[in-house]
Order: structure tokens, then sequence, then C-alpha cells
């Protein structure tokens, strides 16, 4: 599957840097989160299913990490670069060894079927 994103050669060059610079902190943060960590859960303020995902994720015995970015009322326009990075719409967005793996649901769906399990394996020493 390829994603749907406006190329640079449909991007005026007056506003291409514009574009590639728009909130690239915070996508450069969860990069990098996601880079340290087997497991990476972001999410924010508010929204009870980042919480879901960290209970879950605790109940298994995960270890994971964890970036909040504001609420329903703050950092929106932040969290969308986050959500055009990955063209995942909703939080939490899942990571597991660098792969987005969805929200909650999705990460429960794995944990029922025992995949997630699997995913998370120690592993061995090559």
């Amino acid at each position: 599957m390829t994603r749907k994103i406006l190329d640079d050669a449909h991007l005026h060059p007056a506003i291409r840097e514009r574009v590639a610079r728009n909130h690239a902190d915070i996508v450069a943060e969860v990069q990098a989160a996601v880079a340290a960590n087997r497991v990476v859960v972001v999410g924010m303020r508010g929204n009870p299913f980042p919480k879901k995902a960290r209970k879950l994720l605790d109940a298994q015995g995960v270890p994971h990490a964890y970036l909040e970015y504001g609420s329903y009322f703050s950092m929106w326009r932040r969290r969308t670069a986050l959500k055009m990075w990955t063209g995942w719409p909703t939080l939490p967005m899942i990571f597991v060894d660098g792969v987005l793996i969805g929200g909650f649901s999705d990460l429960e769906r794995l944990v029922e079927t025992g995949e997630f399990t699997a995913m998370v394996a120690p592993r061995l020493p090559a």
C-alpha cells in the first residue's frame, strides 16, 4: 500500500522548506523515541485510550515509553504533524520495534490473538 502524499513537484518552491519544517521537532522527538525503545505509545491528556493502551502493556509486562502531547484543547496543530507523518488519524499511536501497529483497539486485537506476545518476545543474540 502506498499512501498518497503531495510530492515536491506539486509544492511551489517558495513553500517547500516551510512544509518540510512544519512541526518537524515533534516528529523528530517521536522518531528518536521509536529508535530508542522497543515499544512507544504517543498520546494526549483527556483521551482514555492512551491510558488503556499503557495499562494493557503493563498487564503484559511490556516496558514502554510514553510521549504525551497536549489535550483536546491544546497542541492539536502539533499533533497534526504526527498524523500527517504516520498517516494514522487518531491517538494513541503505538509503535513496536519501529513499526506503527495502530491504536488501542489494534493493540488489544494483537494481544487477544497472541501475535503481540510474539512481536515483543526477547530477541536472541545473533
